[in-house]
């Protein structure tokens, strides 16, 4: 019995060993408490459903090697959950009227095909999120009937409908037994198909106490990110690895609507980085599924040349994680349907070869880094231009903007710019100096790699 005893006190401070070891390492593999891989990573989001004609995940397997070679890193995969047919809106249904949270969409293929989905992408290198939808159910998930109390109700008693989503039902999460089976399905896709984390939808209206308490169990079993639709600053306290700069995007669609300037972005830049903890990372886009579908995002609201400036912009901004939405690299220049199939087109690739130097430069050029230094640089005209350096250690990198959709002369003045560097977009070495000027055309921009 002694020995025993002795025994199982040695493997229990062996156990407490590896554990400790274990909780070492995952610390060691995040930075400022952000998954290492995140911080020059970027995310390209994936509309299965209309990616292919198809609209399955082998189908858009096919895809994996081009998004390998244009620098893609990260997938998110819009909800891969059953959609409610109670209420369903458009032929389709919403991908965000879950029916079942531990099931795969039928149209998509089965379980089998998206664990050999997300085995192939780690084998490629890639990460892979999904979609997920705590705020509220489909109207006909099962936890309707299993589970009525998990439901806020209206004044009759009927589960009630958020907003105006008339085919979706709103969680109550005062409930604590709704909490834990809402964290046990979060947890079943990280030990079912070993993905890397969490796009969380409608994050925002979902109590701050319920993601204190969840993210922690899910990082107990994997260093994922967690990425919320939510704009709140507390959000990224609650645990929260990026959020959305909203105020941002707005402020970037005005400036190519010509309703703002170049400098309202240092305005808008700075309330967040006040209101921020400092290691905050935020999803910069100029496109997403909202965006492209009810606001005509990047086509409509950034037409034209207008786009690749702002597309720099989420690329190269501080605490930045960039993100490119099914169908950008294209472009597919219309908004891809929310109810019905309405497969994107793709025949060029006309924007692969620009999105690929910025993806690569990122993944190879510390200087990028979500959390490396950002330095604005003061011109005779701020008013159009939007200049700044990004540096880590002896990388460095100048990010000049043209903010109008007019020709632009431009004298930058700080002695940090002096040196040659690579433009990356020509290839092509160039001396850079103080007071030196320069000539942006209309929507131009230039990236110089030092």
């Amino acid at each position: 019995m002694l020995m025993y005893k002795a025994y199982k006190c040695f493997y229990i401070l062996i156990g407490i060993f590896v554990l400790s070891n274990c909780s070492y390492a995952q610390n060691q593999n995040r930075i400022d408490d952000h998954p290492a891989w995140i911080m020059q990573g970027n995310i390209y989001e994936v509309n299965v459903r209309q990616y292919t004609p198809e609209g399955t995940f082998k189908a858009f397997e096919k895809s994996l090697p081009r998004l390998k070679k244009m620098g893609v890193q990260t997938l998110w995969f819009m909800p891969i959950n059953p959609i409610s047919k109670v209420d369903r809106k458009g032929t389709l249904g919403s991908y965000y009227a879950v029916s079942d949270y531990m099931a795969i969409n039928p149209e998509y293929g089965t379980m089998n095909d998206w664990k050999e989905l997300v085995k192939h992408c780690h084998e490629m290198g890639f990460k892979v999120i999904i979609d997920w939808v705590p705020n509220h159910t489909g109207a006909d998930n099962y936890w309707l009937t299993a589970h009525p109390d998990f439901f806020v109700k209206d004044s009759t008693g009927k589960p009630l409908s958020p907003f105006d989503w008339s085919d979706t039902r709103q969680l109550d999460y005062s409930n604590t037994t709704m909490q834990d089976s809402m964290i046990n399905a979060m947890k079943f896709w990280i030990t079912n198909s070993d993905i890397d984390g969490f796009r969380c939808d409608v994050a925002w209206n979902v109590p701050d106490a319920f993601w204190k308490k969840c993210i922690p169990q899910l990082r107990a079993m994997k260093n994922i990110f967690m990425l919320a639709e939510s704009d709140k600053a507390s959000d990224q306290i609650d645990g929260f690895d990026a959020t959305y700069p909203w105020p941002e995007f707005h402020t970037m669609v005005d400036i190519a609507a010509g309703k703002k300037n170049a400098l309202s972005l240092d305005s808008i830049m700075n309330i967040t980085n006040r209101a921020f903890p400092q290691n905050a990372l935020l999803l910069y886009f100029t496109s997403d599924h909202d965006e492209n579908s009810w606001n005509k995002a990047d086509y409509g609201t950034m037409p034209g040349a207008s786009h690749a400036p702002f597309a720099v912009l989420t690329q190269t901004l501080p605490r930045s994680i960039p993100l490119i939405y099914s169908g950008q690299e294209e472009p597919f220049l219309d908004s891809i349907s929310f109810f019905y199939k309405d497969t994107i087109t793709f025949k060029k690739y006309a924007r692969a070869d620009f999105y690929s130097k910025l993806l690569h430069l990122r993944k190879e050029n510390s200087a990028l880094a979500a959390n490396a230094s950002f330095e604005k640089i003061q011109s005779n005209n701020d008013n159009n231009i939007y200049a700044f350096i990004r540096q880590n250690g002896k990388n460095k990198i100048l990010v000049l903007v043209n903010l109008s959709n007019t020709q632009q002369h431009v004298t930058l003045s700080d002695q940090s710019i002096n040196g040659t560097a690579t433009n990356l977009f020509t290839s092509k070495k160039e001396n850079i100096n103080n007071n030196q000027s320069m000539t942006l055309k209309a929507w131009d921009y230039k990236v110089y790699v030092y």
